[in-house]
């Protein structure tokens, strides 16, 4: 499905709940395991892009003891994301933890109010925020939830933020713009949220797991005024009569 929408990059998300037993972190699936051939890119002579990510649940802080370690199976996902249980857990992920996301869900009512200081000190170690609404089209009260949690953590964490959705209802990007609209994003972060900050969390799982940095380069738009004074001067006064 996502191929043929021109989604040019997928993730296989492995997700481990540490409430149930003897969970381990195995070594991720290979996509030619899976795939033998990956489908092209609609519009495009690419062939998609297939990334591993492995998302903890967390509801105890002995349960971050494991992203604290050196495991060698961590090192091998390009995507780890954390979802914190508690407000406690939420600071951890945000101020100590090694990771690229932390998960929230906002389709119900949190334990938690969501606080300036681990929220920028996030934003300052480059993690992003990913929001679980999905849920969010089936039950009206789960709505009201999404709404007011989203509005809430947009007022603070400055528009850094991605989506998950679990629904190929709602993966249009056009949706997706719409409703960061609705979450009081700006248009501009809208469209970040489903595309740059979705390729900066990339680069910022490529730094970790290779402790180097990675340099990209992005075409900076020209304002209106730089435009305006790069047109010559005599121009300029012909343009003025």
């Amino acid at each position: 499905f996502f191929f043929s929408v021109g989604y040019s990059t997928v993730a296989l998300n492995h997700v481990i709940d540490f409430k149930e037993k003897k969970q381990e972190i195995v070594k991720p699936v290979s996509p030619s395991e899976l795939f033998p051939s990956l489908p092209i890119v609609q519009g495009t002579s690419k062939r998609i892009k297939v990334l591993t990510r492995l998302t903890l649940v967390v509801s105890d802080p002995s349960h971050c003891n494991l992203l604290r370690s050196t495991s060698a199976n961590i090192r091998l996902y390009d995507i780890i994301a954390v979802f914190p249980k508690t407000e406690k857990l939420f600071h951890i992920a945000c101020t100590t933890l090694d990771v690229d996301l932390v998960c929230i869900n906002v389709t119900e009512k949190l334990p938690f109010y969501f606080r300036r200081p681990p929220v920028n000190m996030a934003i300052d170690r480059g993690i992003y925020f990913e929001l679980l609404y999905t849920p969010a089209i089936k039950d009206s009260t789960m709505r009201r939830y999404t709404i007011s949690n989203a509005i809430s953590l947009m007022q603070i964490c400055k528009g850094k933020v991605s989506s998950q959705s679990e629904s190929k209802l709602i993966n249009s990007v056009q949706i997706l713009l719409e409703l960061g609209l609705l979450f009081g994003l700006s248009e501009g972060e809208a469209k970040a949220a489903v595309s740059t900050n979705c390729r900066a969390t990339v680069l910022h799982g490529e730094t970790r797991k290779s402790a180097c940095g990675v340099v990209y380069t992005v075409k900076k738009p020209r304002k209106a005024e730089e435009e305006e004074t790069a047109v010559p001067a005599c121009k300029k006064a012909k343009t003025q009569v």
